[in-house]
């Protein structure tokens, strides 16, 4: 069974900083690209960024480019999403995602 499981969320001021983790298991982690996703309150599903099987190429949105930072450990079956300079924009539940399959979520709030 494919489980995904953020962590790391929480209430930061506009300007700060958090790091999220997501911890897969049940398929072979470091065979596939994963992905983070992002919805804020009221609207749809954003992406944010994605990072490569073995981490040597990531992209990101326009909105995140140059404040967040994606990248895996692969030994310890973990992805991160590193998130600084944080906007009250940034504000929403942010997702881990491989396939078909997605975490449980984890909320970032930014806000003074």
């Amino acid at each position: 069974e494919v489980q995904l499981v953020e962590s790391g969320g929480g209430l930061v001021q506009p300007g700060g900083s958090l790091r999220l983790s997501c911890q897969p298991s049940g398929f072979a982690f470091s065979s596939y690209a994963m992905s983070w996703v992002r919805q804020a309150p009221g609207k749809g599903l954003e992406w944010v960024s994605d990072i490569n099987y073995n981490g040597g190429t990531t992209t990101y949105a326009d909105s995140v480019k140059g404040r967040f930072t994606i990248s895996r450990d692969n030994a310890k079956n973990t992805v991160y999403l590193q998130m600084n300079t944080l906007k009250p924009e940034d504000t929403a539940v942010y997702y881990c995602n491989v396939y078909k399959y997605w975490g449980q979520g984890t909320q970032v709030s930014v806000s003074s």
